[in-house]
């Protein structure tokens, strides 16, 4: 269910980028500005996100998730009937609110209702998603705006939001991870130096994989020749090779230290790029290298919030996987810009840079996992769990009126 909800951010996060053309002439602005709808909508996701999770840190997890994937609903409601530029950017800033909701209260209600043990192999089923939305859900919007128009595409997205916040109020047990934490109280994990370490992490993992993922186009330019059926190959195997290494990663930040599988998947990420320069022009190798960076990149994010949940104060899991996916969506904002940077020289540099800023990634986790941190993750009193004990009830039961 709460994976579903998370198809339905990815999707609305990537289908725009498929539209922009029509857009443009529909709203006649031009391309550029017609994009500021997908800046917008991740810049929302990365600034609200925090500041929402813990402005609802008190509510049953059901009500947040509803009230996460409506806003994203009314989002894509608005932006499908403006005509208005300004009112649809506004839009864009609206679903990426929801989004940002939905998506952190997710995370962690998965977290809490699997147990510590099952806890990566929940959150990677909701992140996986997430990864699903690159397979299906983009492509098929993108088939439908090119049928029906850019704005029946949206209705499309928005229909889907609407059907899985009445599916989230009707099943969904009512879970409140809260405990009467003061507002003061839930953000206290940010002076956590190891909290802001993981942030680092993941914000520089990201930068690393999205700098080639973005300007796949050119990275790949060689080998594909200009046909676009090659570029959509590229993109449906990358697709599909992340959602099974993110459910790999979830399984094995299970069964390992979740520190671990990051540093596996940052060196790999490392390894892959460097790998892709020298077979960049050839279309087989490239589909290859395609389908290995699609697993290694993708196994990075599910470990991260396993990792970031342990530090978790009462009612903070929301906040934390807020955080840390925040930082995932500025390290894809950072990205576009060293990227458009990068570009001015040449393309393939992507690679390096890429792999220098996985490499970063890498090396700051084992780094860091040399002193204290290692000990308190692995199940030191100080990293609080927000998993309940054996003998505790699970969930607790909505009272409010």
């Amino acid at each position: 269910m709460l994976a579903l909800g998370a198809f339905v951010v990815g999707t609305d996060g990537f289908i725009i980028v498929g539209l922009l053309p029509e857009i443009s002439r529909t709203l006649h602005v031009s391309t550029g500005a017609a994009g500021q709808m997908v800046s917008l909508f991740s810049l929302a996701y990365a600034t609200l996100g925090p500041i929402l999770a813990a402005a609802t840190g008190t509510w049953s997890r059901r009500r947040v998730l509803v009230a996460g994937v409506a806003l994203l609903a009314a989002g894509n409601a608005v932006t499908a009937s403006a005509s208005n530029y300004g009112l649809v950017l506004a839009s864009r800033t609206l679903a990426g609110a929801g989004a940002a909701l939905f998506m952190a209260s997710a995370v962690a209600t998965a977290a809490y209702l699997a147990g510590e043990r099952r806890r990566g192999k929940a959150i990677a089923t909701v992140t996986a998603g997430a990864t699903l939305a690159l397979v299906l859900g983009a492509p098929l919007g993108t088939l439908i705006g090119g049928i029906w128009g850019w704005r029946a595409a949206i209705w499309f997205v928005a229909a889907i939001a609407a059907v899985v916040a009445a599916v989230v109020a009707l099943l969904l047990p009512s879970v409140r991870l809260d405990r009467g934490a003061t507002l003061r109280q839930r953000f206290a994990p940010l002076a956590d130096r190891r909290v802001l370490n993981i942030l680092v992490v993941t914000l520089l993992a990201f930068i690393a994989i999205f700098l080639p993922f973005t300007y796949m186009s050119a990275v790949f330019a060689p080998a594909l020749d200009g046909e676009q059926s090659r570029l959509a190959l590229l993109l449906l195997v990358f697709g599909v090779t992340a959602t099974g290494g993110n459910l790999a990663a979830g399984a094995l930040a299970d069964r390992y230290d979740p520190r671990r599988v990051v540093i596996a998947a940052t060196v790999g990420v490392t390894a892959v790029f460097m790998i892709m320069l020298p077979v960049r022009e050839i279309f087989v190798l490239a589909v290859i290298a395609t389908a290995l960076s699609g697993i290694v990149s993708y196994s990075v994010i599910g470990p991260q919030q396993h990792r970031i949940i342990t530090y978790a104060s009462s009612g903070g899991a929301p906040l934390l996987t807020s955080l840390n996916t925040s930082a995932a969506y500025l390290g894809n904002f950072l990205s576009s810009i060293i990227g458009a940077i990068v570009l001015t020289r040449s393309a393939a540099l992507l690679l390096p840079v890429g792999a220098t800023f996985a490499a970063c990634a890498a090396l700051l986790t084992w780094w860091l996992s040399r002193g204290g941190d290692a000990v308190d993750e692995a199940g030191d009193p100080g990293g609080r769990e927000v998993t309940p004990p054996r003998n505790a009830p699970s969930r607790e039961q909505d009272r409010t009126p």
